[in-house]
């Protein structure tokens, strides 16, 4: 493999080196430069693996029918620890179901409630590193802990804010919780939403409050303009990056690392173009009935990525944008005029790169993948699956390059 390594004291030095011929065989081309405090990594072309991996389910856990604790509400959020066992939190029925390496059921962890170890709205669950789970409980104004053994909690008090968060809860190698809370700046009228970030050390004491990461070049909205994504890389910095081009910046204790790759814009298709015209128009009519569209025209080109996600092992995903394709809608209803006969779909595709910013390779997950709320540890990735019965299931796939 050759890899350029070029480390520039300057920003005016511009350099560049000769890609291997064959990049596939021969793992990536890379380009490192310095500017100042921020090391930028480049794939010019080829990946660490060599060809697009895919993900081979190992453990599915869920049924149509049968015993309870392998039926699913709504799975928001899940985590995995050391063992492999993982931990399905339903929102639906406010608790946290366990199931060993093998997929079977271990214990459920909370119930509705307002005690210890109870659950009032609560939306998210993490792993700490060493195998507590915590889960953001803002209706009961706290953290709940569990573990790390059998029947162990704690309660960790915060303050939630007054409204409900989508987001995840953050955790990272160092042992601290990273609480999004969401709130209107103490004034219940106010129509300014305020986010932040409050930091929780190892024994929930509240450590430090941080603003929620944003982009000022992020103004645009609409079909396929660009956006500006960030997470909390377990490291505990924050993994941030504008959509407009491939490019992500990691905040490090020495500065930053901006990872970059180079490809091609995907094409937005025509008919996908007037589909989401379509979609857009009609959903900021049923705010404004008398709306209509005065921005400029649906680029034709989608942004680079449309979310950044960290590994628990550090490794950084990035789901990146896909050529769309039409699916006939079963559920269509003609006399219904914002039911529409055909809807447009995109794979869901990741690029993974090692934290220090190499790029490792695309990762294409099989159909009825939740992009939503997968878990990343290693060579392993849990996710939820739906079949076309609609039934939901846990699954632990292991990444295998070349598609095994």
């Amino acid at each position: 493999m050759r890899t350029c390594l070029l480390l520039l004291t300057t920003p005016f030095i511009l350099a560049a080196c000769e890609a291997d011929a064959d990049p596939a065989a021969n793992g990536p081309a890379t380009v490192i430069e310095t500017i100042g405090d921020t090391t930028v990594v480049r794939t010019v072309s080829g990946s660490v693996w060599g060809a697009e991996a895919t993900l081979v389910p190992e453990v599915s856990i869920g049924e149509l029918d049968g015993p309870d604790e392998y039926l699913f509400g709504f799975i928001t959020s899940i985590a995995a620890d050391d063992d492999l066992r993982v931990y399905a939190f339903d929102f639906q029925a406010q608790h946290v179901q366990v199931y060993d390496s093998l997929g079977t059921y271990v214990a459920t962890l909370g119930r509705p409630g307002e005690g210890p170890g109870e659950f009032n709205r609560a939306e998210a669950i993490a792993m700490l590193p060493d195998n507590r789970l915590v889960v953001r409980n803002p209706g009961n104004q706290r953290i709940e802990v569990f573990g790390p053994e059998a029947g162990q909690t704690e309660q960790w008090r915060y303050g939630a804010g007054g409204l409900h968060s989508v987001t995840p809860l953050y955790t990272d190698m160092h042992g601290r919780t990273l609480v999004n809370i969401v709130d209107r700046s103490g004034d219940p009228s106010s129509r300014v939403l305020v986010t932040q970030l409050l930091v929780l050390g190892p024994d929930g004491t509240p450590a430090d409050t941080l603003a929620e990461p944003s982009s000022p070049s992020a103004t645009r909205f609409g079909p396929f303009n660009p956006a500006f994504h960030w997470t909390v890389h377990s490291s505990g910095h924050f993994l941030t990056g504008l959509s407009s081009e491939y490019r992500i910046d990691l905040a490090r204790d020495d500065g930053v690392l901006r990872i970059e790759r180079a490809a091609d814009p995907v094409p937005v298709l025509e008919e996908e173009r007037a589909y989401a015209r379509e979609r857009f128009v009609r959903g900021m009519r049923q705010m404004d009935p008398d709306w209509s569209w005065d921005g400029p025209p649906i680029p034709s080109h989608k942004p680079f990525f449309s979310a950044l996600l960290s590994g628990r092992d550090g490794r950084i995903w990035v789901r990146v944008a896909t050529e769309g394709y039409p699916v006939e809608n079963e559920d269509h209803d003609p006399e219904n005029p914002s039911s529409v006969p055909v809807l447009w779909r995109e794979p869901v595709r990741y690029d993974v790169f090692e934290p220090d910013g190499t790029y490792l390779g695309a990762v294409a997950p099989p159909d009825g993948f939740a992009f939503s709320n997968p878990f990343f540890d290693g060579d392993y990735v849990w996710g939820v699956t739906r079949d076309e019965l609609g039934v939901a299931r846990v699954v632990r796939f292991r990444i295998v390059v070349g598609g095994g």
